[in-house]
């Protein structure tokens, strides 16, 4: 069990009281944990399968599965903040790359991976589906291969 000193920024998790803001992606809204494993390389996943933005020009909505797979260093993106930092998107007028984009720098300006990869895998408008790769990683570090093989099938073509 973690202490309460090692939860200090862990806010919004187990308040009643959330707000959901729809229409305005800050970092901000993302909270952060200490990883308790950094002696060692491991894979985080994250799938959101409900992401909507809306298209900058005709406002219409765009729904997509946002798949976020990072190798935490120091911090660690909480759960609850990242489904309301998602949520926010949901008015958000913007590229489907843009959205990719947007995402995997706010995340990784907030927890500092060693390596991160955001997949915005968009259906289909107009008879094309767009998916989008966005992946950073810190300088001289290299994904170790058993990471690399745990990519989820769905991902590796991207």
């Amino acid at each position: 069990m973690r202490k309460e000193n090692e939860l200090e920024g862990v806010t919004l998790l187990g308040n009643q009281n959330t707000t959901y803001k729809s229409d305005n992606p800050s970092k901000e809204t993302l909270e952060t944990f200490d990883n308790k494993h950094q002696d060692n390389d491991y894979l985080v996943s994250f799938k959101a399968p409900e992401f909507t933005s809306l298209c900058p020009k005709t406002g219409q909505p765009d729904f997509a599965t946002i798949y976020i797979q990072y190798i935490p260093n120091v911090k660690m993106v909480e759960s609850k903040s990242l489904k309301l930092y998602m949520f926010s998107y949901r008015n958000h007028g913007d590229f489907h790359e843009d959205c990719t984009n947007m995402i995997m720098k706010d995340l990784r300006d907030t927890m500092k991976p060693k390596w991160i990869r955001v997949v915005g895998d968009f259906m289909p408008r107009g008879g094309i589906s767009i998916s989008t790769v966005a992946e950073w990683k810190q300088k001289g570090y290299e994904v170790p291969k058993h990471i690399i093989d745990s990519y989820p099938l769905h991902t590796r073509h991207l």
